[in-house]
C-alpha cells in the first residue's frame, strides 16, 4: 500500500500529512511523509465518524506528534438531509414567523391537488417573532426595546433551545438589532446571526442558509471538538464547501460552509491531476458507495451561490456539481410495474452489498459489477476485504426472475441504467449549460468511478478519459492540496454605472480586511494571501446574476454582456445591475507534485478472463506493475489497492509518467 509520494517544490521540511474523507461507505486515507504516499481505506462508522478515523490511523502507524490533518467530513451533510439537527430557535420580525414554511410557494409536484403535507423546517412553537425592523434603505422601520427583548429571553429560557438563528429584515445593511437579541441568548446556546453567516439580501434563502447554520452547528462543533481531542496533539483543519480548508473550531461555528466538504476535496484532487497531466478542462464524476457527483472544470473549479442540500437552498459559496443517488451501493429493484429501478435507496456501508458478507439481501451496482466479473473477489481493497459473490447472486437470482432473464443479463441491467443516470447528470452540468463534452476531458474518480469511465464516455460522444492515480482516494488526496481560504460577501444594490471605482475597491478592501485577520488567526501571513474580488450582476429587472470578476467599472461590464451572450444567446441595452460584491481569499497552494514513477520493466497481464458478455479474452492488469508509457487495449481489466478500471472494448489506455491512465476511444461506437 505504499506509493510513490508527493514532493515540495520548494524543499522545505515538511511534516507528515493526512487526507481523510468520511464518506457513506468508507473512510478514506492519504498519508505524505515527504517522501512516499500511502492510501488506505476502511469502513466508515456513521453513527461515530470518528471511530473510523481512529481505526484508519492505528493501521497506518501514524504518530500524532507532528500530524497535520485535513478532514471532509459529512456530520452537516447527514444531519440536513436526514433531518436529524438540535433543537432550534428562529428569530424573526413581526409577522415573518411562516417565513421558512412558505419559502418560494414553490410545489414538488404542480399538478397534483392533494400534495403530501411537508415538514416545516422549524416548528411554529420555535419561531418567535420580535421588533427591529429596517426598510430596505437602512432606517428603522419599527425599534427594538428593552421590553422585547426582556420577552425574548423568557421565551427562550422556557423553550431551553440547543441553538438559535436570528435573520431579521436587511440586517445585511445594519446589524445593530441582530447583535442585541444575540446578547440575550442564554449562555452556551449555539447562536447564528444573518448578518454574519450571510450578509445577503433574499430574506427566505438568506434565512434557511442561516438556520441550518443553527440546525447543525452543535452536531459539528461537538464532533470537531471530540476529533481534535482524540488526535491531539495533531493539527486538525476541515475542508469547506468552496474548496478552501479552516482550522476546526472556526468550521464548527460555520457548520453550513462545510456541506460539500467530501465533494469540494474530490475536485481539489481533480483539477491538481489535471494540470499535471496536461488536461485542464475536465467534467469530473466521482463514483462512490452511496452517490455520484459530477462538475466541470475549467481551469479553476467553479463555486456557485445557489446551490441546494435535499430540498434546501444554501447561499453560502460552493463547488458547483451535481449530485445523484447512483453508487457502488445503490439498490436495485423492480417497480410497481415491473420495470428495473436503481437507486436513489443505498446499501451504505451498514449492511452495504450483499456481496461485502454484512448482512445485505439486495442487489446493488456492485454486486452487478462482481457477477459480471468487473470486480475481483481477490483484488478488492488490494485483498483486504473478500467479496462473497455467492452472496451476491442469491441476491440477484429473485430480481433476475422477475425480469424473466438470468443473473448476468440482469446484473447487465443494473450496470447500464446506473451509466444512464450517470450520463444524465453529466449533461445537466455541461450540456443543458450550453457545454459541448465533446471538447473535454472525462475524469473518473472514487472507488467505482473507473468501472464505468468508458461508457459514460460513449454516452457523451467523448473520446478521451483519464483515470487519475489513487482515483479511488481523491477526495483524500485533493484534501492535501487545498489552500486555507474564506469567502466573503456583501449586498450593495444600485445600478454599477453610479458606483464609482474608488468607491467599490474601498469596499473590496474592507471584505479582505475582514477575510486577512480570520486567515491571520490561523498563521496565514496577509502578504502570502490572494485576493479575487467579483461582482454579482444582472440587467435592470432581471431576477438572476452572473458571477464576473472585478476588472474595473467598464471592463466587469462589458465581461457581463460577453457572458450573459455565452450563456443566453443574447445580450440587452439595459443598465446593469450590482446586487452583490463578494471576495475569496486564499493562502499559498500547497507545494506538492506527483513525482515521476520509477522506471521498470514492461509487464505483463496477470492472467486472462472469460467475463460473461465480453467475447474473447480479457487481460487483468496490475496498475502498480505497469511501466510509464505503457499501452493496453481494450478488453482489459485493470486493477489497485482502492479501485478497478474497466477499458471496454474499442478502447486503449497509456499510462503517463505520473501513473495516470489516459483513456482514447481507438473505434466508433456500434
Amino acid at each position: 500500500m505504499v506509493n510513490d509520494g508527493l514532493r515540495s517544490r520548494a524543499g522545505e521540511e515538511l511534516k507528515v500529512l493526512l487526507g481523510v474523507d468520511t464518506g457513506g461507505t468508507f473512510t478514506d486515507f492519504v498519508v505524505w511523509d515527504g517522501a512516499h504516499l500511502r492510501v488506505h481505506k476502511v469502513l466508515s462508522t456513521p453513527e461515530a465518524p470518528e471511530r473510523a478515523i481512529l481505526q484508519g490511523m492505528a493501521e497506518l502507524g501514524l504518530e500524532r506528534e507532528g500530524l497535520s490533518i485535513v478532514h471532509g467530513s459529512t456530520v452537516a451533510t447527514n444531519a440536513v438531509l436526514e433531518r436529524k439537527g438540535v433543537r432550534t430557535v428562529f428569530i424573526t420580525n413581526y409577522g415573518l414567523r411562516d417565513l421558512l414554511t412558505i419559502g418560494r410557494q414553490a410545489r414538488r409536484e404542480l399538478y397534483n391537488l392533494q400534495p403530501a403535507p411537508q415538514e416545516p423546517p422549524v416548528p411554529a412553537s420555535l419561531c418567535l417573532e420580535t421588533g427591529g425592523r429596517l426598510g430596505a434603505d437602512g432606517r428603522v422601520v419599527e425599534p427594538l426595546t428593552d421590553y422585547e427583548l426582556e420577552c425574548l429571553a423568557h421565551c427562550l429560557r422556557q423553550l431551553e433551545p440547543e441553538a438559535v438563528a436570528i435573520n431579521l429584515l436587511f440586517a445585511f445593511l445594519d446589524d445593530r438589532f441582530e447583535r442585541q437579541v444575540e446578547a440575550v441568548v442564554p449562555p452556551g446556546t449555539f447562536v447564528s446571526r444573518s448578518s454574519d453567516v450571510l450578509p445577503e439580501y433574499k430574506e427566505y434563502e438568506r434565512g434557511i442558509t442561516t438556520w441550518l447554520n443553527a440546525y447543525v452547528g452543535p452536531l459539528v462543533q461537538h464532533y470537531l471538538r471530540r476529533l481534535a481531542s482524540k488526535v491531539a496533539p495533531a493539527r486538525l483543519s476541515i475542508m469547506q464547501s468552496s474548496g478552501g480548508t479552516t482550522e476546526a473550531e472556526q468550521a464548527g461555528r460555520r457548520a453550513v460552509h462545510l456541506l460539500l466538504s467530501g465533494p469540494a476535496g474530490g475536485l481539489m484532487g481533480a483539477r491538481f491531476i489535471g494540470r499535471q497531466a496536461g488536461c485542464e478542462r475536465l467534467l469530473t464524476f466521482d463514483m462512490g458507495g452511496t452517490s455520484t457527483d459530477v462538475a466541470l472544470i475549467e481551469g479553476d473549479i467553479r463555486l456557485t451561490n445557489e446551490g441546494h442540500i435535499g430540498e434546501f437552498p444554501v447561499l453560502v459559496p460552493m463547488v458547483d456539481m451535481h449530485t445523484i443517488g447512483a453508487g457502488g451501493g445503490s439498490i436495485a429493484s423492480l417497480d410497481a410495474g415491473g420495470l428495473l429501478r436503481v437507486g436513489p435507496e443505498s446499501a451504505g456501508a451498514s449492511p452495504g452489498p450483499a456481496c461485502y458478507g454484512r448482512g445485505g439481501q439486495q442487489p446493488t451496482v456492485t454486486d452487478a459489477n462482481l457477477i459480471l466479473g468487473r470486480l475481483r473477489p481477490e483484488a478488492f481493497l488490494g485483498g483486504g476485504m473478500a467479496l462473497d459473490e455467492a452472496a451476491a447472486r442469491a441476491a440477484m437470482a429473485p430480481l433476475a426472475e422477475g425480469l424473466g432473464c438470468g443473473v448476468e443479463q440482469a446484473a447487465e441491467g443494473i450496470v447500464r441504467l446506473a451509466n444512464e443516470h450517470m450520463a444524465q447528470a453529466l449533461r445537466v452540468i455541461s450540456v443543458q449549460r450550453g457545454v459541448d463534452p465533446r471538447d473535454f476531458t472525462l475524469m473518473s474518480f472514487g472507488g467505482a468511478g473507473g468501472l464505468h469511465v468508458c461508457a459514460l464516455a460513449e454516452a457523451l460522444g467523448m473520446r478521451q478519459a483519464l483515470v487519475p492515480v489513487h482515483g479511488g482516494v481523491l477526495s483524500a488526496l485533493g484534501m492535501l492540496s487545498a489552500p486555507r481560504s474564506r469567502d466573503l460577501s456583501r449586498t450593495l444594490g444600485g445600478l454599477l454605472a453610479d458606483y464609482a471605482e474608488p468607491r467599490i475597491e474601498e469596499l473590496f478592501d474592507d471584505l479582505f480586511r475582514q477575510a486577512a485577520e480570520a486567515l491571520a488567526r490561523e498563521g496565514v501571513a496577509r502578504e502570502q494571501l490572494q485576493r479575487r474580488p467579483s461582482l454579482d450582476l444582472r440587467y435592470q429587472g432581471q431576477s438572476y446574476t452572473l458571477n464576473i470578476p472585478w476588472q474595473g467599472r467598464a471592463a466587469t461590464a462589458e465581461a457581463f454582456h460577453a457572458t450573459h451572450a455565452a450563456r443566453y444567446g443574447h445580450s440587452l441595452q439595459e443598465p446593469i445591475e450590482l446586487v452583490n460584491l463578494r471576495m475569496q481569499v486564499r493562502g499559498p497552494l500547497p507545494e506538492l507534485s506527483l513525482p515521476a514513477l520509477t522506471p521498470r520493466s514492461s509487464s505483463r497481464p496477470r492472467q486472462r478472463l472469460s467475463l460473461p458478455g465480453i467475447s474473447g479474452e480479457v487481460a487483468l492488469w496490475e496498475r502498480a506493475e505497469l511501466a510509464p508509457d505503457t499501452v493496453l487495449h481494450g478488453p482489459a481489466l485493470i486493477t489497485e489497492t482502492v479501485s478497478t478500471t474497466w477499458l471496454a472494448a474499442g478502447w486503449q489506455a497509456r499510462m503517463d509518467t505520473w501513473g495516470n491512465l489516459l483513456l482514447h476511444k481507438t473505434t466508433h461506437t456500434v
